[in-house]
């Protein structure tokens, strides 16, 4: 998986920090994390604790988008076969399915590919009856690839809006409020158009939590944000919308547009929506791997959020503790954390993502010999082309120009230099971020 892995394995803790990575990946497969929680026997469609009667439906079709999508869409094909009357999804790396028609969309910012896949999406399911089972499958990168511009709203509205957003450091969850009042699909509004079909949400989820109403910017979820909401996030991070985005909003709070679906809105009667996977799962993985490999895997949170370069410092500090006092685990050592860290851009627009700026913040501040890895399980860190790094203090020889990298956020290209970057390609999945610390044993 890791393309580049033989120039990085400086050491055995350098190999267990790859291991680790690479088993977390795997265990975030759309097709296992599917399998694992959908099966059939006969006519009995089951999925989790529930169970549906495929003779009670006409049509069962799959709609949907993320990155994750295809592989999700896969593993439908081969479960339902000849049960499955079609559907369309929106990915971002071409998929080969069979039956469900595959579109290839843009992201982080959406294009005018995905609006139009996405108006055959919102027909197919417009079209669904009180016989049809609509599959809705949701995995991280659907906010943007499922794009349906709300009233007068234009593409390049949106394109600018989530440049804005993503730029400022906003949190995910805030960003997803805005998006849910800029579009005709979002915040439960796909649920409101398939009415009365059946509709089983099945999400993979890229957001720190799990909250199922910001996957994706919750299409099939009841949603209790309002333009209200969506209007204060400018405010709080000092953003400003385009002015067409302003005026909808301003629209929307004095009630001249319609909210969002809220929870006891009729148009969830029938649909129902299942985690089929997340950080967590990742995460298991990857303890798995280092006590096989002898080392004490410690889970810190799959919940880690906020700016990734002053996240990184707490996190070398347990290393360092454990290093020095045996607390809060005994080396050798595997710490795992996983979540979403953000970036505020504040330099002229360097390389890298989150996960360079955590290996390099990391790398810089500890004190130790620990070896510190992070990577989007996506294959693809921030809008680089590399999924993360890997580095201890040794290789950040230059410590100087390292810390100025940091400052411009540009530590992709100082790691890149150092041969420090990891390289996976889109890997088909997508649960958020995955951190490795590896401490060594103390007495070697």
């Amino acid at each position: 998986m890791i393309r580049n892995r033989a120039t990085l394995t400086a050491s055995p803790e350098h190999e267990v920090a790859l291991d680790c990575i690479e088993a977390a990946v795997d265990a975030a497969a759309p097709d296992v994390a599917t399998r694992s929680a959908i099966s059939r026997a006969g006519e009995t469609l089951t999925i989790e604790e529930t169970t549906y009667d495929l003779g009670n439906y006409s049509d069962v079709v799959v709609v949907g988008g993320g990155k994750a999508a295809g592989g999700v869409t896969r593993a439908l094909e081969s479960i339902l076969s000849d049960s499955l009357s079609g559907g369309h999804i929106i990915v971002k790396q071409a998929v080969d399915t069979e039956t469900v028609r595959s579109s290839v969309g843009d992201h982080p910012l959406p294009s005018d590919r995905n609006v139009e896949a996405t108006a055959d999406i919102l027909e197919t399911v417009e079209e669904a009856g009180e016989d049809t089972l609509v599959l809705f499958v949701l995995t991280g990168g659907a906010s943007a690839l499922l794009s349906a511009p709300a009233g007068d709203l234009t593409l390049d509205d949106l394109q600018t809006t989530t440049d804005r957003l993503l730029s400022g450091g906003v949190p995910i969850a805030e960003i997803n409020a805005v998006r849910k009042h800029l579009s005709d699909l979002k915040g439960g509004q796909i649920a409101r158009r398939a009415a009365p079909a059946t509709v089983a949400g099945l999400l993979l989820s890229d957001v720190v939590g799990n909250d199922l109403s910001t996957i994706g910017s919750g299409p099939s979820v009841p949603d209790e944000t309002t333009y209200a909401d969506a209007l204060d996030v400018f405010d709080r991070y000092d953003l400003t919308p385009p002015p067409a985005v302003q005026e909808h909003l301003e629209a929307g709070r004095d009630g001249e547009i319609p909210e969002t679906p809220f929870p006891d809105d009729p148009a969830f009667d029938r649909v129902t929506n299942y985690l089929v996977g997340d950080n967590a799962t990742a995460l298991d993985a990857a303890a798995a791997v280092a006590q096989d490999a002898g080392y004490e895997p410690l889970m810190l949170t799959s919940r880690l959020r906020g700016e990734a370069r002053e996240v990184a410092k707490p996190l070398v500090a347990i290393a360092e503790e454990a290093t020095a006092t045996g607390t809060p685990v005994e080396p050798p050592a595997v710490l795992l954390a996983g979540g979403e860290t953000t970036v505020t851009v504040t330099g002229d627009g360097g390389q890298g993502g989150p996960n360079q700026e955590f290996v390099l913040s990391g790398a810089l501040a500890h004190d130790g010999d620990a070896v510190i890895a992070a990577v989007d399980t996506d294959g693809e860190d921030g809008s680089s082309d590399v999924a993360g790094a890997i580095a201890d203090g040794t290789v950040v020889d230059d410590r100087e120009r390292a810390r100025e990298a940091l400052l411009a956020n540009d530590a992709g290209s100082y790691l890149s230099d150092i041969g420090a970057t990891i390289k996976t390609g889109p890997t088909g999945t997508n649960v958020n971020d995955v951190a490795v610390i590896v401490v060594p044993d103390t007495d070697e």
